[in-house]
């Protein structure tokens, strides 16, 4: 789907979305509201590029973060269950990563992971290994996968 099919498909369902963005500082929230018309469906957007940015404004705990690190699925899982909580929104995606240069033995440059959390919905998380494709690119497949699980969650939601 592409975004505009995202946000028709999220307007027949009369569903609402946020994004709480790290490594990709807004890609997603850009894409989305590239299109006219996306007010409508497009709440808001948390770039939460630092630790405390995640703990201030989207209730990310600084134990999970101590835990597990920033590009985790337990932080991921976080992120948009907090992004979903302070907002107006049925909807919210999150992704947190490693877009590079750099990255270490336990966490590689590509490592990217993903929340999806929905009201009335169990919260998934994945991580996918996009590998040292270079900063940009790791940045806009991270973009393109967040665009995709929303796509999937709405093509999945019953039409009001």
């Amino acid at each position: 789907m592409t975004p505009a099919e995202i946000l028709a498909a999220a307007r027949a369902r009369g569903l609402r979305i946020a994004t709480a963005e790290s490594c990709t500082g807004g890609m997603v929230a850009a894409a989305l509201t590239d299109i006219p018309g996306s007010s409508d469906v497009f709440e808001r957007g948390f770039v939460t590029y630092s630790n405390l940015a995640k703990e201030q404004m989207i209730a990310v705990r600084p134990e999970t973060l101590a835990a597990h690190g920033a590009v985790s699925e337990e932080v991921a899982r976080e992120m948009a269950e907090g992004a979903l909580a302070h907002s107006a929104t049925d909807l919210a995606v999150s992704i947190t990563g490693i877009a590079g240069p750099g990255g270490s033995e336990f966490k590689p440059e590509g490592r990217v992971c993903f929340g999806l959390a929905g009201t009335g919905r169990p919260t998934t998380t994945e991580t996918v290994e996009f590998g040292a494709l270079g900063r940009d690119r790791v940045r806009l497949a991270a973009r393109d996968h967040a665009l995709a699980l929303l796509a999937q969650a709405l093509a999945s939601a019953p039409l009001v």
